[in-house]
């Protein structure tokens, strides 16, 4: 049974939630701060976190960066959906670059909260899916091998020493060789903060990534560029 954990500090609002997903047939917990919240993830067993931005010991958005910046997989990648009295723009922009999958505010309705993790939890198991395919793929590739768990790439069997920013743009190009991947796929996999967001960044980060390729031995450079449209890892 799917599990959701609740970090929400008003009684009554993290009482509704969690009748609510209790009556739908689902498992859910609740921590009152957010210093829990990652621990939590951290043991095991959760499949959505549904996180207040005002919680009493720090900000939502700080656990949110916390649990996308963590080398665990199952903690990097756990849905968050924000649930705020905050409803400002630029704090709902902030909460979904810092990775958050979804962002709903107070007052709200728990029915669609219920369908909005229902919605989270069905995208989560086509992508759970889909792992074995996106593997065969990546192992496909004549020079690589991706340790996700271990957030290593080896490169003609040779570990890459990777900054976290280059681990992440070569895993998304692996996972669909060929493919071009614009700026903006390439940083919605692993940026997590508006600080680094501009295009030039990820730029920078390919010229890196390239330099340490060609010191790996690659002869020919196995990442493309197409101009006006992303970068594309020669299948």
């Amino acid at each position: 049974m799917p599990l959701i954990l609740i970090a929400e500090d008003e009684p009554a609002i993290a009482d509704a939630v969690l009748y609510a997903l209790r009556s739908e047939g689902l498992e859910a917990e609740h921590c009152l701060l957010g210093r829990e919240i990652a621990p939590r993830v951290r043991a095991g067993g959760v499949d959505v976190v549904v996180l207040d931005v005002g919680l009493p010991d720090r900000s939502g958005f700080d656990v949110c960066r916390e649990l996308r910046s963590a080398k665990e997989a199952w903690v990097s990648e756990v849905p968050v959906i924000f649930l705020t009295a905050r409803n400002d723009e630029i704090d709902r922009v902030l909460g979904l670059e810092l990775g958050a999958d979804d962002y709903m505010a107070k007052p709200f309705s728990p029915r669609e909260l219920v369908a909005r993790v229902r919605a989270r939890l069905r995208r989560s198991q086509a992508d759970a899916g889909s792992t074995k395919e996106i593997a065969h793929k990546e192992q496909a590739h004549r020079d690589f091998e991706v340790d996700r768990e271990g957030h290593r790439i080896r490169f003609r069997g040779n570990a890459l020493e990777l900054t976290r920013y280059e681990y992440m743009l070569l895993a998304a190009l692996l996972q669909r060789p060929g493919a071009i991947l614009s700026r903006a796929q390439l940083m919605d996999r692993g940026w997590d903060s508006d600080a680094d967001s501009a295009d030039r960044t990820v730029d920078t980060h390919i010229k890196t990534l390239r330099a340490k390729l060609r010191a790996a031995g690659a002869e020919n450079d196995p990442i493309r560029t197409h101009r006006g449209l992303g970068y594309a890892l020669e299948d």
